[in-house]
């Protein structure tokens, strides 16, 4: 099961399908992105596709010589715009691709609209997601929930666009599995029963040959590990993504001192950049050493271009010289990257915030944590979205604790200039997925046999302190993996028992996913014989996005006005967001 692959093929099969001669390909402002994150625009223009268009955009021209290929999903709108551009064609014939089912009322309207008969092929090919990693996918929604009481509920809107999502998925893997959910969450419960019912309504497409066991699809809900996404990282990929984010595998550098203009904004690409794939698990230090191999590398293949003395050196030099360009811009970027994360660690603390982070999260010292973390609320030069992150890691892990300190936490943050509406949210934590909202014991305090046994399976192989913490997804999958997943905790959509282990899963996270967990699936396909597990959820989070979902679910920040979600960069000073709704 390979997410980016299965796009792959989609977009490529659309391109080949028509046929040999100059194409525009014609997207959406989604379906731009679903490409995006599989082909480098170099490798579809080696596909004779030599321009790229929206739909939505205007001022096109016409260019008869072209053929449109188009890749949209099947939204009213898009069917609208299609309908306009059938009626006026700009092109000479049209190849539509629907990244998900579509009506027979749209086709009707499409044929209707299509009176020079420039059609020459409709289908649907189910690339409705988007593939961040071959085992992990997104929706790109980074609050996916509206406040309701006495529980989140969905926004109509987007559950629609999550259960088409998720079908698409399972279509493209050619799946259809068994469905579990987490008991605690009614969002996880809503989603699950949705996509059974598309599930059984269009079961004709569904007709896989049946595998000796099922397949199994399990919606979990953010709200049971809270903790997660809450921590720092340490891990490439995770690390890129907490301290400068990463958008459709785009970073932005901009604010970066001293960097040429076509290194403002990198591409972090495991399908285009080898040295990528290779290191995005890899922690900082081991990082460290291989960006100087990579360096060394280069300055060894600098030196042997630069000695060109016979004819033959110089083919050489011409055949060798795009590989060559490649490494330079390789090299470029990830010492930008890494030297820019290097910088973060140093001005922000993170050592030492992550050291009490992992302390909060996987240890029980009360007194310990509460004292050290008095101390560095007071450091000036812990950022204030760190200061942040510790008091909600405090605020959960000791939420019914005799002594908690909540109270004083709160002064202190207020000290440090932190608005109120932002301070909101170590309530709004405890509210989004206190001891009462969460369905698994995350923190071992109902059984404190398990959390020993935890403690130190947790340990095993860790190589220093900012790597203890385990997400509670690798708990449920091995649960799951050895048939001890409780379906009193996450029962079947439909009467259904597993007599073998699953050897296929699809794990969903309402409300958002990480890219710890992210490693966690791939190090789990890694060592788990005969399984293989993909992973998906209505975002990818870093802190400040799960800041906003927490917000959001709670409605904390919409109390006296449109909601507003507080991104704190540097110390003592406040960067507001305001989302309109």
């Amino acid at each position: 099961m390979n997410v980016v692959l299965a796009v792959k093929q989609y977009v490529g099969r659309l391109i080949d399908d028509s046929g040999a001669g100059m194409k525009v390909l014609l997207m959406d402002k989604d379906s731009i992105t679903i490409v995006s994150m599989v082909y480098a625009q170099s490798e579809i223009l080696q596909k004779e596709v030599y321009l790229f268009e929206r739909i939505d955009g205007g001022g096109r021209e016409t260019m008869k010589h072209l053929k449109a290929v188009c890749f949209l999903r099947p939204t009213q709108e898009n069917i609208s715009l299609l309908c306009e551009e059938l009626r006026a064609p700009k092109y000479g014939f049209y190849y539509l691709y629907f990244t998900n089912f579509i009506r027979q009322s749209d086709v009707k309207k499409l044929a209707d609209a299509d009176e020079q008969e420039v059609v020459k092929e409709v289908q649907e090919f189910y690339g409705d997601y988007i593939a961040v990693n071959p085992h992990l996918f997104s929706f790109n929604i980074p609050a996916c929930s509206q406040g309701g009481a006495p529980r989140p509920l969905w926004e109509t809107d987007t559950l629609k666009r999550v259960v088409d999502g998720t079908t698409a998925l399972l279509l493209s893997l050619k799946k259809r599995p068994v469905i579990r959910y987490q008991k605690s969450s009614e969002m996880a419960r809503k989603l699950a029963d949705e996509i059974q019912k598309v599930v059984d309504d269009e079961a004709s497409l569904f007709d896989f040959r049946r595998p000796d066991v099922s397949p199994v699809l399990l919606v979990l809900d953010r709200i049971d590990d809270p903790v997660t996404p809450l921590l720092n990282q340490w891990t490439y990929q995770a690390m890129v993504h907490e301290v400068m984010g990463i958008i459709n595998n785009r970073v932005d550098l901009s604010k970066v001192q001293g960097l040429n203009k076509d290194m403002q904004e990198v591409v972090l690409s495991s399908e285009q950049d080898e040295f990528y794939q290779a290191n995005m698990y890899a922690n900082f230090g081991e990082i460290g050493a291989a960006i100087k191999t990579l360096v060394d590398q280069f300055q060894d293949k600098q030196k042997s271009q630069a000695q060109i003395e016979t004819i033959a050196d110089m083919k050489a030099f011409v055949e060798n010289y795009p590989a060559f360009r490649k490494m330079s811009g390789t090299v470029s970027k990830h010492v930008a990257v890494v030297g820019e994360l290097s910088k973060k660690v140093m001005e922000r603390h993170l050592m030492e915030v992550s050291e009490l982070e992992q302390q909060l999260a996987c240890q029980s010292d009360h007194s310990g944590a509460l004292q050290r973390l008095k101390q560095l609320l007071a450091k000036e030069n812990v950022t204030s979205i760190d200061a942040m992150r510790l008091v909600l890691l405090y605020a959960l892990r000791y939420e019914r604790h005799s002594s908690n300190d909540v109270q004083g936490l709160h002064e202190l943050l207020s000290r440090r200039g932190v608005p109120a509406n932002y301070r909101r949210l170590v309530s709004s934590i405890i509210e989004y997925g206190g001891k009462n909202r969460r369905g698994s014991d995350l923190f071992g305090t109902q059984n404190p046999l398990s959390f020993t046994k935890k403690f130190f399976k947790g340990l095993k192989g860790v190589e220093n302190v900012y790597t203890q913490h385990r997400p509670l997804l690798v708990e449920i999958l091995d649960s799951l993996v050895k048939g001890k997943l409780k379906d009193a905790q996450f029962p079947f959509v439909k009467d259904f028992q597993l007599k073998e282990r699953p050897q296929d899963i699809i794990v969903f996270m309402v409300g958002g996913t990480t890219y710890e967990e992210a490693m966690a699936v791939a190090s789990l396909n890694k060592t788990l014989q005969g399984v293989k597990i993909v992973l998906g959820g209505t975002t990818v989070h870093n802190c400040k996005s799960f800041f906003e979902e927490v917000a959001q679910a709670t409605g904390s920040g919409s109390r006296g006005g449109p909601q507003d979600v507080l991104l704190l960069e540097e110390p003592y000073i406040s960067d507001i967001i305001i989302l309109v709704h």
